[in-house]
């Protein structure tokens, strides 16, 4: 059971005396007071655990109908028994429950043990128009041939399923096709269809399963060959229709082994390319992926073949890594010009504003440089800080809160799909209490929404801010980046400054990687098996709990927050030392591990820490690096109510000049100065 959430509450007022005036946003109130949703009932948690072990009878879960996971409960007894469970009783179940999250996860359920007993009627009757999961369409499918119920509508449900993906299919979708193809209804033309699909998306194996069935054996032949041709490119193509599908495949394949092999890819592109009449979109593709795993390696034919993709191929990702290249090879020019070549509004992000600026400033232009820095200063982000550093001005920061009364959370609180989340996340069922979270998100407003995170928050559910906040449901509330309080939660506070003062850290440092590790979520676990608030894998827990003389007993120790705090604080002082107090380094180690570290300073020993970090090849580990670090600064507002400097912190300097806050008044961005185009490479 976490432990209950006492958010350290800070009313900070904002420091002026930056460049330009201040807004005139309201100080930050302090937040409503918690509201704590009542633990589930121990009786009912004793009899959710006993379901692991058999079924509830009913009269035992009637006992429970009061209770708000009563449904979760009478799901999780039914689902014991569902080999044998009567059709009458699963149909019961659902119409009492229509509508609400736990249905939703009973069908899910239900339907499958339905189809390995036969009971197609009775899957039919449980069916929703909802569902879009292709394993359960196509035994639905089923059902409806077990029922003689083969019509148009279900064939074109068929076709629909084939031609909906390039990549493998569930195998229940195995029978449903066979059928269709029997009755006709995979014509030449559909097969054709989803090949193309599968060939674009590298599916060899699918491509040959489709190959199998064409109606003519130079058909089959031919589509074979394709299919063995994106398996391992090198063949003769010559022979091959000059079609457009033969271009596809080859592209294709020649983009695959780019990943791998960027030389053979290069070698092979011309002759491919002149026996299949490639145009600029097939070339574009495959100089694309070669572009991209040569620049990725930093190895030295980077800059000629970005410069060989063609302009009309170039997306986002490979303009800032056309970046990269030139600061990796501390070409300034180069570097300005491909921030130059970007689009707009890509320009305008702080990144580039900021390196658009730190670029003018190292090629002489220091009135530019000291524009760019301006607009890039307005944003309370990585850059934006390294940004106010170099003007010597405080942080942009507008935080705010809920102007919502206490009524208003108190109501929220009350809601019942709320209150079996935040039950099912005190128990641990993070499935279900996603579930229904997510439903109580759907029919709440934004005000609503956000005072939910809140109660979340109150709750111990603090990963709630990211996951509830700013991207929600397919749309982005950007104004709610301004909720710092509830996106940047605080927690552990007591052991956090414990662990900073016995390991010489800033306690925000170490408030700032379990922000981003676990977003203060002490029974996270990775895949790779790391666990708690510090994502500590347990071979590295044992070794410090050792070299501590902590007690250990084995890796769901890592679960303990204050273990946790202990041995990941511990390691990163471990990795500061090893790494000559460097923070910036000691930050990319702990997320990537020594021996990429080693590879990447070999690579580029010599260049400044905000440029090096920019070309760290691993997108996961660069951007954590600038998270880690913002956040840092982030959580120094929370814990001190202004912030060391961000280009002393990545240094690993804790004594340097402190700056506060000020939120500057919106200002129409400037249009950046135009790069000299006899500068261009």
């Amino acid at each position: 059971m976490l432990k209950r959430a006492c958010l350290l509450l800070l009313s900070i007022p904002l420091v002026a005396g930056a460049t330009g005036a201040q807004s005139t946003q309201p100080p930050l109130l302090p937040p409503r007071p918690p509201v704590t949703i009542p633990a589930p009932d121990p009786a009912l948690v004793a009899a959710l655990d006993a379901t692991s072990r058999g079924g509830l009878d009913d009269l035992v879960l009637a006992g429970f109908s009061r209770q708000p996971l009563a449904g979760w409960l009478e799901y999780a007894a039914l689902r014991a028994r569902f080999d044998s469970l009567p059709p009458a009783r699963g149909a019961a179940f659902l119409a009492a429950h229509k509508g609400e999250p736990v249905a939703a996860a009973f069908r899910a359920d239900w339907l499958p043990a339905l189809a390995r007993r036969n009971e197609w009627p009775a899957f039919l009757e449980a069916w929703s128009s909802a569902i879009e999961d292709p394993a359960l369409r196509c035994l639905r499918l089923q059902a409806l041939m077990a029922m003689d119920r083969v019509d148009a509508a279900w064939t074109a449900e068929a076709q629909a399923l084939w031609r909906s993906s390039g990549a493998s299919l569930p195998a229940q979708c195995d029978a449903p096709f066979a059928l269709l193809a029997a009755q006709g209804g995979l014509p030449d033309a559909l097969r054709w269809e989803r090949f193309d699909k599968a060939a674009d998306a590298a599916q060899a194996a699918v491509m040959r399963s489709i190959a199998r069935g064409f109606a003519s054996a130079s058909d089959s032949a031919q589509a074979q060959a394709w299919a063995a041709y994106l398996d391992a490119p090198g063949g003769d193509v010559s022979a091959w229709p000059k079609t457009a599908r033969s271009r596809l495949v080859a592209a294709a394949a020649l983009a695959k082994l780019a990943k791998s092999n960027p030389d053979r890819a290069e070698a092979l592109l011309p002759g491919v390319a002149q026996a299949l009449g490639f145009g600029e979109a097939e070339l574009g593709r495959v100089r694309y992926q070669i572009a991209l795993w040569t620049v990725a390696s930093y190895l030295p034919d980077a800059a000629r073949r970005l410069a060989a993709v063609p302009e009309s191929a170039y997306d986002d990702s490979l303009r800032e890594w056309r970046v990269r290249e030139a600061l990796a090879r501390a070409d300034w020019p180069a570097a300005l010009a491909a921030i130059a070549r970007m689009p707009e509004a890509q320009r305008n992000d702080s990144r580039w504003l900021y390196f658009a600026a730190r670029l003018r400033e190292l090629t002489g232009d220091p009135a530019g440089a000291r524009a760019l820095y301006a607009q890039a200063a307005q944003k309370a982000d990585f850059h934006g800080f390294l940004a106010a550093d170099r003007l010597d001005q405080p942080y942009a920061l507008c935080p705010r809160t809920l102007q919502a009364p206490v009524s208003a959370k108190q109501a929220v609180a009350r809601d019942p799909g709320l209150v079996r989340a935040l039950q099912l996340f005190q128990l641990d069922r993070r499935g279900w209490a996603a579930r229904e979270w997510n439903a109580a998100l759907a029919h709440f407003d934004p005000i609503q929404r956000q005072l939910a995170v809140e109660v979340a928050q109150d709750n111990g559910w603090f990963d709630r801010g990211v996951f509830g906040l700013v991207s929600v449901g397919g749309k982005r509330y950007p104004d709610e980046q301004q909720l710092y309080l509830l996106r940047f939660p605080l927690h552990h506070a007591e052991g956090i400054r414990r662990e900073a003062a016995r390991n010489r850290l800033d306690p925000a440092w170490i408030a700032a990687e379990i922000r981003a590790e676990s977003v203060f979520d002490p029974r996270a676990r990775s895949r790779a098996d790391a666990r708690g608030l510090m994502q500590v894998v347990p071979a590295t827990g044992a070794t410090l709990a050792k070299s501590l003389t902590m007690p250990w007993n084995g890796g769901d120790d890592l679960y303990d927050p204050d273990t946790n705090i202990a041995l990941g604080s511990a390691y990163l002082r471990q990795l500061l030392n090893r790494y000559d107090g460097q923070a910036y380094l000691t930050i990319a180690a702990y997320n990537a591990g020594p021996a990429p570290l080693a590879r990447w300073r070999a690579q580029r020993p010599a260049l400044d820490p905000d440029v090096w970090i920019e070309t760290i090849p691993y997108r996961e580990t660069r951007d954590y690096v600038m998270r880690v670090l913002a956040f840092s600064v982030l959580y120094d507002w929370r814990l001190r109510g202004d912030a060391l400097r961000l280009s002393d912190r990545l240094l690993g300097r804790s004594d340097g000049p402190r700056k506060g806050f000020i939120c500057p008044a919106p200002a129409t961005p400037a249009a950046a100065p135009a790069q000299d185009a006899r500068k261009r490479p």
